[in-house]
């Protein structure tokens, strides 16, 4: 009985601390990747019934929301300062911002919110992604540092190392 106890203690310790998360945790630099966006809760008890996940500028390319049944997209762009080419084309601007409203989504259940996107070349530090999230009554703004109240979703980027050569 103590063990379970200490067990129910912990999970509720870490659900009183849950934030934004994204799936994977790392990704390699310069490749497409599929992040998730994990919303673990409400504001203060209330439903959720809008996400706003904004990319960071230059870091993150070439982004695509997946549609959520009963949810609405809007989709903000801006210009690149370095356009690029991806399949024959000339790419110059990128998802600045993408804003799911509809729901709700209920304080005590979990959802995800999920982008298909492309990493930049050369990045070797974490990227961090704001998520503002609107509830029936509050919102959070997961835009911190990490260990904040309200840290910001961070992936983890694996620099790419040039291929070793065999003689």
């Amino acid at each position: 009985m103590r063990k379970l106890l200490i067990l129910a203690a912990a999970l509720l310790a870490t659900a009183a601390q849950a934030h934004v998360s994204v799936t994977p945790a790392s990704a390699p630099a310069g490749g497409y990747v599929r992040l998730a966006f994990g919303i673990t809760h409400g504001c203060q008890g209330s439903a959720t019934t809008e996400i706003v996940l904004r990319l960071p500028h230059e870091q993150v390319l070439n982004a695509r929301p997946m549609p959520k049944p009963g949810w609405t997209l809007e989709i903000e762009r801006r210009a690149l300062a370095q356009p690029y080419e991806l399949h024959g084309r000339r790419i110059t601007d990128s998802v600045a911002e993408i804003r799911w409203r509809g729901g709700p989504l209920e304080n005590a259940h979990y959802d995800e919110f999920v982008i298909a996107a492309k990493l930049a070349d050369g990045l070797d530090a974490p990227v961090a992604f704001e998520v503002l999230q609107q509830c029936e009554r509050g919102r959070n703004d997961w835009s911190g540092a990490p260990g904040t109240e309200s840290p910001a979703p961070r992936l983890q980027v694996e620099p790419v190392r040039p291929a070793a050569h065999s003689h």
